[in-house]
């Protein structure tokens, strides 16, 4: 998650950006609610009824023509192969969803610690840039089942462990989410996605001396986390300590060429004053 995206829908966007610094699962068709490309009904905002539309119409014909190959297709070898072409591309144009629909089909008929991983990264990619309460939990569900047998294959794999935790977040149990998470950190004290995660998670809940142990523990561990300095800063100009918050504000803009982020930087700071 960049800083500049704010402190709205703090649980996904700390979901992307644990994702996207290490991140990893996901469901089935019709019975889980998803279309046959594998996004869930309804679920692209503003062009539900055709979610591919938004495609240049080249990329649009080269995704439906490998579809319809891969629904015809009864050689298992060539529909896997075409799976993965599938994945590929709609990874491409973002649609992770559907990446991951086709990655779970790979995994249903080579099932494996690796192949239930890469379905389940796609898909929490997808619950992470989710805007909706309805297709978060749809999405959030899905992370669940299938970062479970990730860890049905592996108890120790610590990042489907984490990313599980922030799937349980849009969940009826949340607090398992945290459980599980303080559990990675039980085992690795230095791992950065947890620490993150826990940290952002305490914002989110408003208890900001929580989340300043959360992101000083972080950037002792990398000093150069862009997303620790900078919510180090959010929160402790939250806790009132302005210098400090100053500080880590400046060290993020100094380690990161993104404009956005030193946009970000530049507004807090005018807070600060």
């Amino acid at each position: 998650m960049k800083p500049k995206e704010g402190k709205e829908s703090l649980t996904q966007n700390a979901a992307r950006t644990a994702n996207r610094d290490q991140g990893a699962a996901a469901p089935s068709t019709a019975a889980s609610g998803l279309d046959e490309h594998g996004h869930p009904i309804g679920s692209h905002e503003g062009d539900a009824e055709q979610p591919h539309m938004t495609l240049p119409p080249a990329q649009r014909r080269e995704i439906n023509v490998l579809v319809g190959k891969f629904t015809a297709e009864t050689d298992q070898t060539a529909k896997l192969r075409l799976a993965q072409q599938l994945a590929e591309k709609f990874k491409a144009v973002e649609r992770f969803d559907s990446a991951g629909y086709y990655l779970e089909q790979i995994a249903l008929v080579r099932p494996g610690e690796q192949t239930w991983k890469r379905a389940a990264d796609q898909y929490f990619e997808a619950y992470s840039f989710a805007t909706t309460e309805e297709r978060q939990k749809l999405l959030g569900a899905k992370c669940q089942e299938l970062y479970g047998k990730v860890l049905k294959n592996n108890p120790d794999n610590l990042d489907a462990k984490t990313n599980l935790g922030m799937a349980y977040m849009s969940s009826a149990n949340p607090v398992q989410g945290i459980t599980l998470i303080r559990e990675v950190l039980a085992a690795d004290p230095r791992n950065e996605k947890a620490l993150y995660n826990l940290g952002f998670l305490a914002i989110q809940s408003g208890q900001f001396d929580k989340a300043v142990e959360r992101f000083q523990e972080l950037i002792k561990v990398n000093p150069e986390n862009v997303n620790g300095q900078f919510y180090l800063g959010v929160s402790l100009a939250k806790t009132g300590a302005k210098e400090e918050a100053k500080k880590a504000f400046l060290k993020a803009k100094s380690i990161s060429p993104d404009p956005a982020l030193a946009a970000s930087v530049d507004e807090e700071l005018k807070k600060l004053q």
